[in-house]
Parts: C-alpha cells; sequence; structure tokens
C-alpha cells in the first residue's frame, strides 16, 4: 500500500507517519507539507510545497492507495469566513484533484468529536467541520472516512507544535491511564488513531464516520494482532 500523508508535522499527523513507516503492508509513504519532517527512511518521500492552495506545481500525485488528511488549525480567533478558508476550502482544494488522480483512492479526514454534520448548529467549527465531512463524502474517491477524535495523547515522543497544547499535556498525561478507564468514549491517543486510520484505509469499514470508540475499538485489535 502507498499512502499520502498531509500534516505530517502535527502532531496526529507525525502519529500516522510513525505508524505508516512501521507498517509491513505499506512500502511507500509520500509526505505533502510546508516544511520537512527530519526523519530519514527507506519508504520515506517528502514534498515541499509552501502553498497547499495550489498543489499544480507538485502534480500529478497519482500511484496512492490512501491519504491521510491531517491538517488542522484551531478556531480559537478566527472568524468563521477564516476558519472555514483554512479548513474546508484548503481540504477540498486537495481532495478534489486527488480524487480525479486516484479514483482508486481510500481518503481519511481527520475531524474532531463534536462536528456537526447537519451544519446547522450553533458551534461554528462543528458547523465548519461538518460541511467538510459532507463534501468529501461527495467526492468520486473509492472510498472515504471521517475520523472524529476527542483527547489525544501523544505516545512516542510525540509532541504538539502549540506550546500551550505542550504544557497542557505535560499537566494531563498522568492521568491518561485513568481517563481511558473512566472515559472510554472520550481519549484515545495518537498510536491508537494511527493504527485505526491505517486499518481503515486497508480493509474499510461500514461507518463513515468513526468516533473515540470506534477508533480505539479498531486501533486496540490492531495493536494486538501486531503484538501477536
Amino acid at each position: 500500500m502507498k499512502v499520502l500523508i498531509f500534516g505530517a508535522t502535527g502532531m496526529i499527523g507525525q502519529g500516522a507517519l510513525r505508524e505508516s513507516l512501521l507498517d509491513p503492508q505499506i512500502d511507500q509513504v509520500t509526505v505533502v507539507g510546508r516544511s520537512r519532517t527530519g526523519q530519514h527512511h527507506p519508504k520515506l518521500r517528502e514534498v515541499v510545497h509552501a502553498n497547499l492552495d495550489d498543489l499544480g506545481p507538485i502534480l500529478p500525485l497519482a500511484g496512492h492507495d490512501a491519504c491521510f488528511f491531517c491538517v488542522g488549525v484551531s478556531s480559537a480567533g478566527l472568524s468563521e469566513a477564516e476558519y472555514t478558508r483554512v479548513t474546508h476550502d484548503l481540504t477540498l482544494m486537495v481532495a478534489r484533484p486527488l480524487a480525479a488522480l486516484n479514483p482508486d483512492m481510500t481518503f481519511i479526514y481527520v475531524s474532531g468529536s463534536g462536528a456537526d454534520s447537519s451544519e446547522r448548529g450553533r458551534t461554528m467549527w462543528a458547523r465548519v467541520k461538518g460541511k467538510t465531512e459532507n463534501d468529501l463524502r461527495a467526492l468520486p474517491f473509492r472510498a472515504s472516512f471521517v475520523v472524529r477524535p476527542g483527547f489525544i495523547q501523544p505516545m512516542h515522543g510525540i509532541r504538539s507544535r502549540t506550546r500551550l497544547y505542550n504544557a497542557l499535556y505535560a499537566v494531563l498525561s498522568p492521568l491518561y491511564p485513568l481517563w481511558k478507564v473512566l472515559f472510554p468514549g472520550l481519549v484515545t491517543s495518537t498510536e491508537q488513531l494511527a493504527r485505526a486510520m491505517i486499518a481503515v484505509a486497508r480493509d474499510g469499514t461500514a461507518k463513515y464516520v468513526l468516533e473515540t470508540r470506534d477508533i480505539n475499538a479498531i486501533g486496540q485489535r490492531e495493536l494486538a494482532a501486531r503484538a501477536g
């Protein structure tokens, strides 16, 4: 399987990249981003491209079996128009040409817990995420799926690029084992999320939208299989 990753320098993208490089069924990983990941691996191919609004100079990106779209920003301080541009519009600008180039591709979009697929709720970011999910589903990929993680515990030295988030994780991380028990539908990890994304890209699943419980069930099954 050949995998394409957007947003591999972010926390979720780092997890997707790590697990993709470890997976024996994935023989090529192409990363597209504004900066290099700093990693070196025989499977890894990096494409540095400053302007994701225009993929023209780096097309074609044909021949990939799956895409993990892990690009995302906080809505804090942004108007609805600004957040729509960097969340919905950018995602579709990438997904549309990929669908045309890779009709057999499975596209997996990282959304967020609480996204509003009705597009009519009162929470701005949730409406925008929901519209993005809906519009992606209409594209002519072989399959597309949405993952909606809640709290994500970074594993294996992975760190967020946002200082505030890193500070919060430093405080909250000791509570993660307890939260896993008390709130299994709210918390996951970068490892479980990435393993679930890879499994869905490889095997598909009956649901279009995967909530945290779904993510954890698939991710745990994959990790157990790997452990033997």
